[in-house]
C-alpha cells in the first residue's frame, strides 16, 4: 500500500519532473561560461537545502539536551547520515568540507561570482531573520520566491512536508552534463573542484540517497491521506518553484549570448 503511493506520487509529479528534465536551459549550457553563470543563480538551492536538512534533523533526531531516544531510528540514522556526508564531507584534496562549501570552491576555479550568495549569507547572519533577509536582498525575484517557498515550508515545521519538498521537490541537476562540458572543452584537468563535486554528487544520489529518502516518506506519513495529499501539494509547488529559477537563469544565459554575439 505504502509503495503504492509513491507510485501515485511520482505519477502524479511526472509532468513537472519532465518539465524541468527537457527545459531548455540544459541545451543552453554549451561553454563554461555557460555553467559560470547558471552555478551563479544555482548556489542558491544548493545552500537552501542544507536548511531543509538540518529542519528534518532537527524534527527526526534528537538534537537537545537531555537526550531522548528517537522515536524512529530508521529516519534518525538516514537523516544523520545525509548529514554526514553533506556537512561534512571529503573534498577532492581529502579536507572536511560541506557540500555548500565545495560548491562554492568549485565556482571560484571556474571564475563564477561568489560574492553575492557570501554577502547574502552575511546578512542572514546578522540579521537573523531569513524572511526579512530575502525581501530587503537584491536577488532576482526567482531566486526570492525559491528560498521563500523553502522557509516557509520549514516555518510550518511539518516533517512529512519537509521531507517532500527535500525528496521530490529537488530534481536532478544532470551534473553528468556538467562533466561532458568541461571534458568536451578537454578542460576537466583545469576543473579538478568541479569534476570532483559533480562525480561526488552522482555517487551519493543516485545509490544512496534516493532510495533511502523515499522509505522516509513511507515511514513518515504511513497509511495517512492527509499526509500523502499534502506531500504532493507541496511537491508540485516546490518543482514548480524549481521550473521557474531554471526559467529565469535559462533567460540569463540567452541574454550573456546576444551581448557577446553583439561585441563580434
Amino acid at each position: 500500500m505504502l509503495e503504492k503511493n509513491i507510485r501515485h506520487i511520482e505519477e502524479a509529479l511526472d509532468p513537472l519532473r519532465s518539465a524541468l528534465k527537457n527545459h531548455q536551459l540544459y541545451s543552453e549550457l554549451s561553454t563554461i561560461e555557460d555553467v559560470r553563470l547558471f552555478m551563479e543563480g544555482h548556489i542558491y538551492a544548493v545552500w537552501d537545502f542544507m536548511s531543509l536538512l538540518k529542519a528534518l534533523q532537527i524534527n527526526l533526531t534528537c538534537v537537545t539536551t537531555p537526550w531522548i531516544p528517537c522515536s524512529n531510528t530508521n529516519t534518525a540514522r538516514f537523516i544523520n547520515e545525509i548529514v554526514l556526508e553533506e556537512e561534512t564531507d571529503r573534498d577532492e584534496a581529502g579536507n572536511f568540507r560541506s557540500h555548500f562549501e565545495m560548491y562554492l570552491e568549485a565556482m571560484k576555479e571556474v571564475d563564477a561570482k561568489t560574492y553575492p550568495i557570501e554577502a547574502f549569507i552575511d546578512t542572514v547572519k546578522k540579521s537573523g531573520d531569513i524572511q526579512t533577509s530575502i525581501l530587503q536582498s537584491g536577488l532576482p525575484d526567482a531566486v526570492k520566491e525559491f528560498m521563500q517557498f523553502t522557509f516557509d515550508v520549514i516555518a510550518d515545521g511539518k516533517p512529512h512536508e519537509i521531507a517532500a519538498a527535500f525528496t521530490f521537490g529537488r530534481e536532478e541537476l544532470i551534473p553528468d552534463m556538467f562533466l561532458k562540458i568541461i571534458e568536451s572543452n578537454g578542460k576537466a584537468s583545469l576543473y579538478p573542484k568541479l569534476e570532483y563535486y559533480l562525480r561526488r554528487h552522482i555517487e551519493l544520489d543516485g545509490d544512496d540517497h534516493g532510495p533511502l529518502s523515499l522509505k522516509m516518506m513511507m515511514e513518515l506519513c504511513g497509511d495517512e491521506k492527509s499526509k500523502w495529499e499534502a506531500v504532493l501539494d507541496i511537491s508540485k509547488k516546490a518543482l514548480q518553484r524549481r521550473i521557474e529559477l531554471w526559467d529565469y537563469i535559462s533567460e540569463a544565459i540567452q541574454n550573456q549570448k546576444k551581448n557577446a554575439s553583439s561585441l563580434v
